[in-house]
């Protein structure tokens, strides 16, 4: 059996409505991992609460309603939009802007995230080394 049939068992099982956040690597779920990355998007987010934001309903609602029991939350970082969309159970998590409407979604996909984060890091990383050094010198 290869990954490409591993994948199609679990695209036809969602398909035919079985979750699937039970799968497991035997040491983590789905559902942990994701959890894992929404408590960890919270915690970039908290930091930078003057880039980041909530919302309810998608630039266009009419056209892309939200899904059930979803909402959006996003960081604006230098190089373009980063957002996921969470169970609104993780709403009270994010301390940030909570905006009428996400801002535009300009059809980024998930190379482009890991780029925008990558990027992101390494820009906070040189800011605060800077900042650490300066601290030093004084």
């Amino acid at each position: 059996m290869t990954i490409e049939d591993i994948n199609k068992e679990i695209k036809n099982l969602k398909d035919e409505g079985v979750s699937v956040k039970g799968i497991s690597d035997t040491h983590h779920t789905f559902a942990d991992y994701l959890k894992e990355r929404t408590l960890l998007f919270a915690l970039v987010c908290n930091i930078f609460p003057e880039i980041s934001w909530k919302s309810r309903k998608h630039f266009k609602e009419e056209e892309d309603p939200m899904f059930e029991g979803d909402f959006l939350v996003g960081l604006n970082t230098p190089k373009g939009v980063i957002s996921f969309h969470l169970k609104l159970a993780y709403w009270d998590i994010f301390e940030v802007s909570e905006l009428e409407r996400a801002p535009y979604y300009d059809k980024y996909e998930k190379e482009d995230v890991f780029k925008r984060l990558e990027e992101f890091t390494s820009e906070v990383i040189e800011e605060r080394k800077g900042s650490l050094n300066e601290n030093r010198t004084r």
